[in-house]
């Protein structure tokens, strides 16, 4: 048990890692972000308490669908909050559209590791990807996770979030991603409910 929630913990700090590259380029975010920003937007509420409001939701509709909240349901958002909002304060994006556009390609990759790998550890999942394996029957995890990004960020967009192409390459690109990278590493595999 103790290997799976040492790779709980360092999947959830490079995942952490990854958002930071993602975010610092300024060229679009991931659905769940975009979805919780219009929703902060639209009705004047703290991004913080959206992003908690709509994480407990997410996990409880999970739930419901027999995705038990488990130890990396409560790890994953703090530990990747925190390493966010710490590499965050150290990078700066880059000038030029390429150098940015190699950092939001770089933090995707790193993303696509992290999410593979907290998943993997099987110790439960957060709130953006616990609807993604709650599908009954199953549903692969490189499609049900797209189709949350893309209705997500399709709802954050309608309620004033700005998009961008970060979004469109983790809307139909992350969940696939994620899934080679399971495959390429069993031990990174997603496991469904």
């Amino acid at each position: 048990m103790w290997i799976r929630v040492v790779q709980l913990v360092l999947s959830c700090a490079v995942l952490g890692v990854g958002v930071a590259l993602l975010l610092t380029p300024a060229l679009g975010s991931d659905g769940f972000s975009t979805m919780v920003s219009g929703l902060s937007l639209s009705l004047d509420a703290p991004f913080l308490l959206v992003n908690v409001v709509v994480g407990v939701i997410l996990v409880g509709l999970a739930w419901l669908k027999g995705r038990r909240p488990a130890l990396g349901t409560v790890v994953q958002p703090v530990v990747t909050g925190t390493v966010v909002t710490a590499v965050l304060e150290l990078l700066s994006a880059p000038s030029g559209l390429v150098a940015r556009s190699v950092m939001l390609l770089a933090g995707f990759a790193v993303v696509a590791v992290g999410v593979a790998g907290y998943l993997g550890s099987d110790t439960g999942s957060g709130p953006a990807e616990a609807l993604s394996t709650a599908y009954d029957p199953p549903i692969p995890f490189r499609w049900s996770y797209s189709v949350f990004q893309g209705a997500s960020a399709l709802l954050g967009w309608l309620l004033g979030a700005a998009v961008g192409p970060g979004t469109v390459l983790v809307v139909l690109l992350l969940g696939p991603a994620v899934d080679l990278v399971g495959r390429l590493s069993p031990r990174l595999r997603v496991h469904a409910a």
